[in-house]
């Protein structure tokens, strides 16, 4: 189903989440849209020759945004569930598994990965892909983002693996620029530039955003990149775990974007009690979520948000029975769906175009369904979407006024056929690599 063309959509009836304090929404109400924009909030909109969304029962409110997910992962979804070696993990996903990825695979994984996002609510991604291993691969990861419907930011970046090429990288960004940062296309690109200040450059002379995956202990931000330009609000670092204060305030004075991990920051050991979260906050700075990878989650953000609001209470709490004097706040439901929300938006360049309700906004926006036994009843709604709310009541998820979610159902997705393609890439990749997972190693244990 679709919404092309002059199709109104009207989401009737439901309570309403604007995610913008300077709209004036009743508590239940409808949201008009109209050639991919919110054109009206309100309490029983008349509107003629509309299709019409039940929303009773129902939240209504902006998509999810997830702000870091390496989306070239799909196919290895939970084959290191109990990894808590960063190194152990690369090992696999880079030499073994990745090393031997095709275009296809790269297709395929993030295609897979796009489609579970929006069946979660997710409508914006900014996409980490640390397996950029040609311009084919980029091109068949682009494609595929395309194909989903998502809305998406793809950070191109070096592969991990020690067999692969980055050299095609730098050069590569001008006809990437041309072919996706024209125009306000759902899909652009950014490079995931680690510390490469050549690197950097180059991305600034066409506007791209930046992505660094920063652990204070394994990357420092060095002198050299205090040159004017570089480092500013179009920087987006991840996981800011284990930052000295210096790092903190040179991050904060330039206005960079900041995105934290909950459950995969614990998976690894990343983080700690100073929390990252927590940290950027008290540096004045936004903090985004993201899920990461997929080698032990899923495309999920509930989760992380469940995550995010059991670890700052744990943290600050320890703080506090510890005997620090001036501990922050215990975290709050709004703050958790901000970072789900408008931070997300922010750090992907998008905060003026998605992620609130208000007219003249692109229409992300996605209704969740209430009336699930473990959802009513809704004394909070923004309490319900972040502490009970799951992927299962998501009910209609639109992007950009078109429906890619409908009745709980994916639109215009064969599953069977997806699957079949994805267990076949898995099946290459695993013969390819030699690699046996964890799970099917105990498999073959207890059938001898």
């Amino acid at each position: 189903m679709s919404t092309q063309g002059n199709l109104r959509t009207l989401f009737k009836g439901g309570a309403i989440i604007t995610m913008d304090r300077t709209v004036a929404a009743p508590p239940v109400g409808d949201v008009l849209v109209e050639n991919g924009r919110i054109a009206g909030i309100g309490a029983n909109l008349q509107v003629a020759d509309a299709e019409v969304i039940d929303a009773r029962g129902g939240i209504v409110m902006p998509g999810l945004v997830d702000a870091h997910h390496h989306m070239w992962l799909g196919v290895m979804r939970r084959m290191m569930p109990n990894v808590d070696d960063l190194f152990a993990y690369i090992d696999v996903v880079a030499e073994q598994m990745g090393s031997h990825y095709r275009p296809l695979d790269m297709y395929l994984s993030t295609r897979l990965t796009a489609l579970a996002c929006l069946d979660a609510g997710i409508t914006t991604v900014i996409d980490a892909c640390h397996s950029s291993r040609s311009p084919e691969h980029t091109d068949a990861a682009l494609d595929a983002l395309d194909d989903s419907g998502i809305r998406a930011l793809h950070m191109v970046g070096a592969a991990m693996d020690k067999k692969a090429s980055s050299a095609h990288i730098p050069g590569d960004l001008q006809r990437l620029a041309d072919n996706w940062n024209q125009g306000n296309g759902l899909v652009r690109v950014g490079l995931f530039g680690q510390l490469n200040i050549n690197w950097w450059r180059a991305a600034r002379a066409l506007d791209m955003r930046i992505l660094t995956e920063f652990i204070g202990d394994l990357a420092k931000l060095g002198p050299e990149f205090d040159e004017p330009g570089l480092l500013g609000t179009h920087n987006i670092f991840n996981h800011c775990t284990r930052l000295p204060e210096e790092t903190w305030k040179r991050l904060a004075a330039a206005g960079v974007n900041v995105t934290v991990n909950p459950r995969s920051d614990a998976l690894f050991g990343f983080d700690d009690e100073g929390f990252a979260w927590q940290q950027a906050i008290d540096h004045g700075l936004t903090p985004a979520l993201g899920i990461d990878l997929d080698t032990a989650f899923g495309s999920d953000l509930f989760g992380e948000m469940h995550a995010l609001f059991g670890q700052q209470r744990s943290a600050m709490r320890y703080r506090r029975f510890r005997g620090e004097e001036n501990v922050p706040a215990p975290i709050t439901v709004q703050a958790v769906l901000d970072a789900a929300t408008v931070n997300g938006a922010r750090a992907a360049g998008l905060e003026d175009r998605i992620s609130t309700l208000a007219v003249g906004r692109e229409a992300d926006v996605i209704m969740v369904r209430t009336e699930d036994v473990a959802v009513f009843p809704v004394t909070d709604p923004v309490g319900t979407i972040v502490q009970a709310v799951e992927r299962a009541n998501v009910d209609t998820v639109m992007v950009a006024g078109e429906i890619r979610k409908r009745g709980g159902k994916l639109v215009g997705v064969d599953l069977p056929k997806l699957r079949a393609e994805v267990t076949g890439s898995l099946d290459y990749l695993l013969e390819a690599s030699g690699y046996q997972p964890e799970g099917s190693r105990k498999r073959a244990m207890a059938a001898a």
